[in-house]
């Protein structure tokens, strides 16, 4: 790793109260030293403390900035580096003027996600807590925060850390006594080996079944609003939202594209896409919306399908509840407040275990339940992020997938009396495996790629 010193605008560019430029690295406090006049220099002031004054261009003497500097002593910091935090007024003018400062006077630009990388590097945090940084930062609902929190502090880690452990002091004892069998230490024998393996693989498992859950939280839920025109669509994505994102009118085919927006539904972030009515139609656009429309309904995670408790189901209706029958479906029955038309016996006939949930979205009625339906069908209505250990990265997941069935491969070695160091190999690479989640198994490359994801300043 480079020893330079790096420095970044780490607030969000635009007007605001204040803004932060940080310095990380052996110089920091040198070079903010350099620019800063205030009543003491800043290498004399004791760490973890604050401090105003002025940044002063020493080419014009002219004044940049009024402001306040946090200086924060190595190791006690993010990065196990000298850091020091530059609080100015927020503005871009103002907020680029300290940074342009303090890189004219020895830092160097950092990369995206170069702080978090650097508090890798030097021991602060494993890789999977610096990824759970960057899904705290894109936390949609106060459940998707919750379990970046945890990961953040390292609960992912404990156990697989826990995990590892248990697989190399078991091919530890496999070693001793293939290397040594005269050597007096515990036998391992294929029993105690096949109990130590299939619990490792039970916590996995555990693991990879939570991650449905926790992949939802971090990405939040695809979910598509389908139905025939005017049968309610547009008015269920406003009332979710709770503004009005869509154009409703009682004329059919008003939606001709596709709408998206992001809902918090208890906890549970859904990215809702309104999509057009689906039905024959001539109108050239109206096709292309349909056509958009029968492709979502395909890739949803979860599909609303609205129809009119005013109108008699006709052939579109029925199709659409078979095709939605193969996916997690909620049927919304909407417009309770005009005269029931609608077969709702032949409905819960097509629609075979989907919730059916009916609304009057004219009069916001229905709405609760629908919000109870969708959370009791991903979370059973009273999982809480705190209680478990989630898996919400994709890249995690895949290394679970992968190391679950590396030791599978090594439980159907025991339980098929192979010789003991055939089961070896395959419990070696588990713990291979398991390592990448955490970093002590990982290529530079991929940190590089993982790092560039990240935000400049983070």
């Amino acid at each position: 790793m480079d020893q330079n010193t790096i420095a970044a605008i780490s607030t969000p560019m635009g007007e605001g109260a204040i803004a932060i430029v940080r310095l990380s690295g052996k110089d920091a406090v040198l070079i903010a030293d350099r620019v800063f006049k205030g009543s003491r220099p800043l290498n004399e002031v004791e760490s973890h403390t604050i401090h105003y004054g002025h940044l002063i261009d020493s080419k014009t003497s002219e004044i940049v900035e009024e402001v306040m500097v946090s200086v924060l002593r190595a190791p006690r910091t993010f990065t196990r580096e000298d850091v020091v935090e530059i609080n100015c007024h927020g503005g871009l003018v103002s907020v680029n003027r300290v940074l342009e400062l303090v890189l004219t006077n020895g830092a160097q630009l950092a990369e995206p996600g170069e702080f978090t990388k650097r508090a890798f590097l030097n021991g602060r945090i494993d890789l999977s807590q610096a990824e759970a940084v960057i899904d705290l930062i894109r936390s949609k609902t106060d459940r998707a925060m919750n379990v970046a929190l945890n990961q953040m502090e390292g609960r992912l880690s404990t156990l697989i850390r826990s995990l590892r452990q248990t697989l190399i002091e078991t091919v530890a004892h496999v070693e001793v006594n293939i290397d040594y069998p005269e050597y007096d230490a515990e036998e391992m024998t294929q029993q105690l080996l096949l109990e130590k393996t299939t619990a490792v693989r039970d916590e996995i498992n555990q693991l990879i079944v939570t991650s449905k859950q926790g992949k939802i939280l971090r990405e939040g839920l695809a979910t598509a609003i389908v139905g025939r025109p005017n049968v309610g669509k547009s008015s269920l994505l406003n009332s979710l939202v709770q503004e009005n994102k869509a154009i409703v009118t009682n004329i059919p085919g008003t939606t001709r594209d596709v709408l998206e927006e992001y809902v918090n539904v208890r906890g549970v972030p859904l990215k809702l896409i309104d999509t057009a009515g689906i039905r024959a139609t001539e109108d050239v656009v109206e096709k292309i919306g349909v056509e958009r429309s029968r492709k979502i309904l395909k890739e949803a995670d979860l599909i609303l399908l609205v129809l009119n408790y005013a109108e008699q189901l006709t052939e579109e209706d029925e199709a659409l509840l078979k095709a939605a029958n193969e996916q997690e479906t909620i049927v919304i029955v909407n417009k309770t407040d005009l005269d029931e038309k609608i077969n709702l016996s032949k409905v819960k006939e097509l629609v075979g275990h989907a919730p059916i949930i009916t609304t009057s979205l004219l009069n916001e009625e229905g709405i609760d339940q629908l919000e109870e339906a969708i959370a009791n069908l991903f979370f059973s209505g009273d999982v809480e992020a705190q209680d478990m250990t989630y898996v919400s990265n994709s890249r995690h997941i895949a290394l679970l997938e992968q190391a679950k069935g590396a030791i599978e491969e090594a439980i159907f070695a025991l339980e098929s009396d192979l010789p003991i160091d055939m089961a070896q190999i395959d419990i070696t690479r588990t713990w291979e495996l398991l390592g990448e989640i955490i970093g002590d198994t990982v290529s530079e490359s991929l940190i590089n790629q993982l790092f560039s994801q990240f935000c400049l300043g983070k």
